[in-house]
């Protein structure tokens, strides 16, 4: 089985699929490749389009649910990857970052982007596990809870 097929397959034992890569809302592109390392830009937990849920964590927004959205951004981010590159080709999920759009005194940040860090150790293994920021914000873009950004590391 490629490595494709077992990112889809494992992503299907979560109920889950790879999403359509989100286009941009400014003037980036969603993911840059430099030799064997691509980054993306930061993406947002949308589904067709939509942010599922908005506000601040703590506040219209539950730790659970922003977990879940976690998630969504995580899957964006792997989309964002097969814009320059193909998912099969991730040998290494190196680094994440996660922006957490709290309320004031918020500071479970690192419980919100588990829900990231958790999907890429479940996809990808011991590769899945990687260095990460979990970082408190005051807004986010279109006042999105959580925002996701990865650095993989591809194959030669």
């Amino acid at each position: 089985m490629s490595q494709s097929s077992l990112v889809r397959a494992k992503l299907a034992e979560l109920g889950l699929e790879l999403p359509v890569a989100a286009k941009p809302l400014a003037a980036y592109v969603p993911a840059v490749r430099t030799g064997n390392l691509v980054f993306t830009a930061g993406q947002l937990p949308f589904v067709d389009g939509k942010l599922p849920f908005t506000g601040k964590v703590g506040g219209d927004v539950s730790i659970e649910q922003a977990k879940e959205l976690a998630k969504l951004s995580a899957l964006n981010c792997l989309s964002a990857v097969g814009t320059v590159a193909s998912v099969d080709d991730i040998v290494q999920i190196v680094r994440v970052v996660g922006y957490v759009n709290g309320v004031a005194g918020f500071v479970d940040q690192s419980a919100v982007v588990n829900g990231a860090s958790e999907l890429f150790v479940h996809i990808f293994g011991e590769a899945g596990k990687h260095a990460r920021s979990a970082v408190g914000m005051a807004e986010l873009p279109m006042n999105s809870p959580i925002e996701v950004e990865l650095t993989v590391e591809l194959r030669s």
